[in-house]
């Protein structure tokens, strides 16, 4: 018997008007819902959006999501009518300036030691039972600034792992500004711009970077790593954040929920 990954269609509709359908496990999907709004800069914030319904069929899973008007209004010119792949976190948007948005700097962030990344990468690895079983998915994880697990989701896809993260964050109340993310997958051009779009501080990949992620990274303060393993990584923009482990005195972060 061999254990096989979930990968099914997702329709995202906002105020009755149909906007993506992302190939995902079909795990957490309120989760995705909240965090691909807020990571693709639909609304600012957690109470701008409500989950209508979740409706599941034969053919995939229908969310039916409710915005304020005036964000209604801005989705027309970012519709997107193909579907995105659960490789692609942009397939379907219809130009060059809404996938290419300028995202907010982000803010100062933790700073944090080689050990916490380390223990960090860890404990993720630990934390993937889905993986454990496929082989088959990616991890985002959300860490405080000591390396300790918060919350951890996972997906087919790579971006839709990261917007479950973003979104579990958010509906728990996280502060982006007082921890890091860490991914397995390479760090591309819109895994940058989601976490700098959720106020995420220093994302941290297993696997290398792009160069329009790393000049993404560059323009709006975000510490972005890449080829983090157990000896060693690289650190490609904003290395300010990272620091010698016997110069760090970063607090302790108590006050998150632990969700694994």
């Amino acid at each position: 018997m061999d254990e096989v990954a979930a990968e099914v269609p997702v329709a995202l509709a906002y105020n009755g008007e149909a906007f993506a359908v992302m190939m995902a496990t079909p795990d957490d999907i309120a989760d995705f819902a909240l965090g691909f709004s807020l990571s693709e800069g639909i609304v600012a914030a957690p109470a701008e959006l409500a989950i209508d319904e979740i409706a599941t069929s034969l053919e995939g899973i229908s969310v039916a999501l409710r915005v304020p008007p005036e964000r209604a209004a801005a989705l027309q010119a970012r519709r997107r009518n193909l579907q995105g792949r659960s490789g692609c976190g942009v397939c379907g948007t219809e130009s060059i300036e809404a996938v290419l948005r300028p995202p907010p700097r982000v803010g100062d962030g933790p700073r944090i030691g080689a050990a916490a990344l380390q223990r960090a990468l860890r404990e993720l690895r630990r934390s993937q039972p889905l993986n454990a079983l496929t082989g088959a998915t990616h991890a985002a994880a959300w860490a405080d600034a000591d390396g300790a697990l918060r919350f951890v989701r996972e997906d087919v896809g790579r971006h839709n792992a990261l917007d479950k993260l973003i979104g579990a964050m958010a509906a728990a109340g996280a502060d982006p500004q007082r921890g890091f993310c860490v991914v397995t997958s390479r760090a591309s051009y819109e895994m940058a711009m989601k976490a700098a779009q959720a106020g995420i501080a220093l994302l941290a990949a297993i696997s290398a970077p792009t160069a329009l992620a790393i000049a993404l990274a560059d323009s709006c303060g975000l510490t972005l790593i890449g080829f983090a393993r157990d000896d060693g990584h690289a650190v490609y923009t904003h290395p300010q954040r990272l620091q010698d482990d016997d110069a760090v005195a970063a607090p302790r972060v108590t006050d998150l929920p632990d969700e694994r």
